[in-house]
């Protein structure tokens, strides 16, 4: 029963500030006291040097790569392009006091992809497993 009248009460309605000022809280707090790790990584040993020259630099077989795919090796235009060409020239350019040799492959920026795994391919065949490139350093 209503025994008042003319007043009116007023519905209860729940009020969200407060709600959100306190999750807001909460969110701060975790952020602030919650560490980030990196789960992926990779682990690597790195060899150690202590700096000393060796005695005897090892031989260099110089083999450049032409923008047009011509193989010169150590000077010396190779004929053919082929990878049995290549790798006989390189058998040749061994010295003999020298068991493994590096072979350093300079091609120039517009030759063909194929022509520098070419001349890999030879180098392995030929029984010369170390392989390096030179390049070119830009101009600052």
């Amino acid at each position: 029963m209503n025994f008042q009248r003319g007043v009116q009460h007023e519905q209860p309605e729940v009020s969200l500030i407060p709600l959100i000022d306190v999750v807001l809280v909460i969110i701060i707090f975790l952020m602030l006291t919650t560490t980030f790790t990196r789960i992926s990584g990779l682990q690597i040993n790195l060899p150690t040097g202590d700096g000393r020259v060796a005695e005897q630099a090892p031989q260099e077989i110089s083999v450049a790569v032409t923008a047009a795919g011509d193989v010169i090796v150590d000077g010396r235009a190779v004929g053919a392009r082929d990878i049995v060409a290549i790798a006989r020239a390189l058998g040749q350019a061994v010295p003999p006091d020298e068991p493994d040799p590096i072979v350093v492959i300079s091609a120039d920026a517009q030759s063909s992809h194929q022509s520098v795994v070419d001349v890999m391919q030879a180098a392995q065949r030929a029984g010369l497993a170390r392989i390096t490139f030179s390049v070119q350093t830009p101009e600052q």
